[in-house]
């Protein structure tokens, strides 16, 4: 893909002995849907922290929108563009569900190419924010207050007030009901309408593929399969990978 907006090649990690990355090859094009599945510890996570900053590869190299990734800290990485959600969401929860994502705008968008925020934008903003996740009945509420599903609500809106170009979406849709599952998925899509890739790490195949124009597999720190849904999912190698001989 000569028009990706994010590119790994031969990215490697290790834990002293162990492999947990051997030479994945990604791309990802500006406003793609990529759903990335595998076992329990294949990599995925460990994939997730090496292209966020949280974790720095030892072989190969990150790409992001024509600028090296390689040795940067997670808020650089933020700073271009690239943003991520958490499994497991942990919001300031001494600040207001508003004030929450008064952070990013502040510390991630303020002053981007030279642009200063007022407080007029950011109250925009912040007030765009909820609406689009379904939260703006409780801008004074306190985090502990707000449901499941709001606290990933939440967790997103966090993350796409950074203005991301690529959002990677952590396990979303974990604990969650068959309805609030489609609301995510929903939401997931009404992001990318708006011209953001994301990358969506999920266990919840069906949201996996009602969601993903491709899929990339991952196992014991291998990417063993990678292209449109309905023709990974039917490959051997995957089909052994979950199902065994």
């Amino acid at each position: 893909m000569s028009d990706a907006l994010l590119t790994v090649a031969g990215l490697g990690k290790r834990f002293g002995g162990f492999i947990a990355l051997d030479g994945i090859d990604l791309e990802v094009r500006a406003g793609e849907r990529v759903g990335l599945i595998g076992p329990n510890g294949s990599g995925k996570s460990t994939l997730v922290n090496c292209l966020s900053g949280i974790l720095q590869n030892e072989d190969g190299s990150v790409r992001f929108d024509g600028t090296a990734l390689d040795g940067l800290p997670a808020h650089r990485r933020t700073h271009l563009g690239l943003a991520r959600s958490f499994q497991l969401p942990k919001p300031f929860g001494s600040l207001s569900v508003a004030e929450n994502l008064r952070i990013p705008l502040l510390y991630t968008v303020d002053g981007r190419n030279g642009v200063r925020l007022t407080e007029s934008d950011i109250a925009q903003r912040c007030e765009a924010l909820l609406g689009m996740v379904a939260l703006d009945g409780k801008a004074r509420a306190r985090p502990k207050d707000l449901t499941q599903i709001e606290m990933r609500k939440l967790e997103l809106a966090r993350a796409v007030a950074a203005a991301p170009k690529l959002l990677i979406a952590d396990e979303a849709m974990a604990g969650l009901s068959h309805s609030e599952v489609d609301d995510i998925i929903a939401l997931l899509l009404k992001l990318n309408e708006a011209g953001i890739a994301v990358i969506l790490i999920e266990h919840i195949m069906r949201a996996v593929m009602s969601f993903s124009e491709r899929l990339v597999v991952l196992v014991a720190g291998r990417k063993i399969a990678d292209g449109l849904p309905q023709e990974v999912v039917n490959n051997p190698e995957v089909v052994r990978a979950y199902l065994g001989e």
